[in-house]
């Protein structure tokens, strides 16, 4: 277990393709597969692999992400001694970079007893073991390990990201980004990991170059001054940088060989408890492929979907290749193909919204289609 080890999870990511969904939240508190928010993956992980001192970097916006994590009980970090703390989640100051939120809170490092740090992101999902990527950062003496993958470009779910140059000895040369043109690429998933005395020396050292703006900016561009080694992952990796990549992500769950691996009982994916009542659903409903969260009445069709909480599908309403988010009310005769609702959308009876299966169609939160205005609404 990785008891002396402290854990950095920076939410200040490029959500620039995400706008529709990270408008009144961070990219950390996006729900994935009806029950669960982005960040509750790598808190689990985190805490899989024993550790119990965990710094959320937290950007603006961030009242949802709050009301999501609490105090960590779900995770088990509401402890007296370390536990979970979160930095700069006001609602009106701009977006900061990790670098000056670690300075600015600088105590947070230095009164930590950990010797060691595990410094990531949320947008990555997969089920990781930290405890063997410590064991193989500790073996090779290296300064900084960083955790890949190899993919193809095959769905340009990486699109973007940064890719790695690997030397025989897996040791990184040089950090690229991955415009698509390649069918195999070394995906970095932006997880570091490294002492807490050289992560200070980098906070301090990029402050006085000024020319990085991130953590993770920093490492990428002094990778020839540094030893910097690469850890393999070869499990499941879902990336988040845009909505046709979460939509993907999110059809890629009701795959059940993928579903097995990211919720895994040796290493369970815990989150923020919800009690609702069990799902209803009324002799007139069709589902079929779907994950369907409770506290939803269900009259209408589902197909290959993802319903959250709270949903209410009125008799003859159809949903395909969706994601519905909690507490939207799709009334009778409705017809959503492709489509994305944030919370508490309500799709008036009858309408048709039909978006593309990689350009998913997004309705805002709190938004309404009314047939007085819109009858119906394509994307092809």
């Amino acid at each position: 277990m990785l008891t002396n080890y402290l854990g950095i999870v920076s939410l200040t990511e490029n959500d620039s393709k995400l706008k529709s969904l990270t408008a009144t939240r961070p990219l950390g508190s996006i729900p994935i597969f009806g029950r669960y928010r982005a960040i509750d993956f790598v808190l689990s992980n985190l805490v899989n692999a024993g550790v119990t001192n965990v710094g959320i970097l937290a950007p603006t916006k961030s009242r949802s992400l709050i009301d999501h994590v609490g105090t960590g009980k779900p995770w088990d970090l509401n402890r007296k001694v370390d536990g979970l703390y979160i930095f700069n989640y006001s609602y009106d100051p701009p977006s900061i970079s990790d670098i000056k939120l670690l300075k600015s809170n600088m105590e947070f490092l230095l009164r930590s007893k950990k010797e060691m740090v595990i410094f990531t992101s949320s947008h990555m999902i997969c089920n990781i073991d930290f405890e063997e990527v410590a064991k193989y950062h500790e073996e090779s003496n290296a300064d900084i390990t960083v955790v890949y993958k190899k993919v193809t470009n095959e769905d340009d779910l990486f699109l973007d990201a940064p890719t790695l140059i690997l030397d025989q000895d897996s040791k990184v040369v040089g950090v690229g980004k991955n415009i698509g043109r390649r069918t195999l690429v070394n995906i970095s998933l932006d997880m570091f990991l490294l002492s807490k005395e050289f992560l200070i020396e980098c906070i301090l050292g990029c402050l006085e170059n000024g020319n990085c703006g991130s953590f993770r900016d920093f490492v990428y561009k002094n990778v020839q001054n540094m030893n910097v080694n690469a850890y393999e992952f070869k499990g499941y990796v879902g990336c988040i940088n845009s909505i046709s990549s979460y939509f993907k992500v999110s059809m890629d769950m009701l795959n059940v060989d993928i579903q097995s691996e990211l919720f895994s009982k040796e290493r369970p994916i815990y989150t923020k408890s919800n009690d609702s009542p069990p799902t209803r659903y009324f002799s007139t409903c069709e589902v079929e492929n779907s994950f369907i969260s409770n506290g939803c009445l269900i009259e209408g069709k589902v197909k290959n979907s993802i319903i959250s909480r709270g949903v209410v599908i009125e008799k003859d309403a159809v949903v395909e290749n969706s994601i519905i988010f909690p507490k939207c009310i799709i009334k009778s005769g409705a017809v959503l193909k492709n489509v994305i609702l944030d919370k508490n959308v309500v799709i008036d009876s009858n309408a048709t919204l039909i978006g593309h299966n990689k350009n998913p169609l997004v309705m805002e939160k709190h938004s309404e289609v009314d047939l007085s205005v819109l009858k119906e609404v394509k994307r092809v």
